[in-house]
This record gives structure tokens, C-alpha cells and sequence, in this order.
């Protein structure tokens, strides 16, 4: 399908397929995180390509991982730049994803502390001990920190 027969949509359909609201749409475009400019109708209301909307999807789950916007913006300004700058692109996202890892283990392991916490909390209130519990300060599980 050529870009000239392409569906086009509207901010707000474009709202609803990607969960980002019109504010942050129309921030991202300011921000400069989007690929193509963003087309305008004879009303000079903003329109999308389908494409776009995987773009914006992106970008979401991007900042959903805690990627700065400066980065996401350099993203988007060497995929502009074309195939050339793919190895800088893959090093950009191989650095996001090293640092989503390092935070997954994190919060692995505050879960880990949280789930011994509730299953000591069950364990008093089963019991009838509840008033048991910090009495000697906080009881964690061993190696959690």
C-alpha cells in the first residue's frame, strides 16, 4: 500500500491504538521522538499512518522501560538518518536493554523480600499472632539484601 492510499487517523484514534493520550502525542511530535513529520489534513488537524502508530507503540514501550526521552529522540534522528547509523542504533538499544535488565533483577529481588513478607504476615494472621509481628524489629528473609 503506497503512503497516498495509506488509512490515515486522527489524533484521537491514534490515542485509543496506542494508549498514549493527545497531550503526549502532540509532546512527542514537539519533542521531535517521531520519525516522519506529522501530516496535517485540509483542517490542519494532525494525521497518522498506520506506520506511525507502530512508531508511537515503540516509543511507548520505550519510555515504559524507563528510556530517556533524550535517547529516544536520538533513536528516532538516526533512524531519519538512515542505514548507515544501524550499528549506533543496535549499541543504543543493546545499552537500554542491559540497563532493563539490571532493573528487572532489582525488582526481582524486591519482590522477593515483599513475597516473604506477605507469607509472614499470612502465617501471623493465620495464627492468631499477628500481634507478634515487629515487635523485635523487622523479620527478612535471609540474602535479600
Amino acid at each position: 500500500m503506497s503512503a497516498t492510499s495509506e488509512k490515515s487517523m486522527a489524533i484521537g484514534e491514534v490515542s485509543e491504538q496506542t494508549g498514549l493520550s493527545a497531550h503526549t502525542l502532540r509532546f512527542y511530535e514537539q519533542q521531535g521522538l517521531l520519525v516522519e513529520s506529522v501530516r496535517r489534513d485540509s483542517a490542519g488537524r494532525r494525521t497518522f499512518s498506520e506506520q506511525e502508530v507502530g512508531w508511537l507503540r515503540v516509543c511507548a514501550r520505550l519510555r515504559d522501560s524507563d528510556m530517556p526521552l533524550p535517547d529516544i529522540r536520538r533513536y528516532a534522528e538516526l533512524v531519519r538518518q538512515g542505514e548507515e547509523t544501524v550499528a549506533e542504533r543496535f549499541e543504543l538499544l543493546r545499552g537500554h536493554q542491559a540497563r532493563v535488565r539490571q532493573r528487572m533483577a532489582e525488582l526481582q529481588q524486591s519482590l522477593d523480600v515483599i513475597d516473604f513478607k506477605v507469607g509472614l504476615y499470612e502465617d501471623h494472621l493465620d495464627a492468631g499472632s499477628a500481634d507478634t509481628l515487629w515487635r523485635d524489629g523487622p523479620e527478612c528473609a535471609p540474602n535479600t539484601y
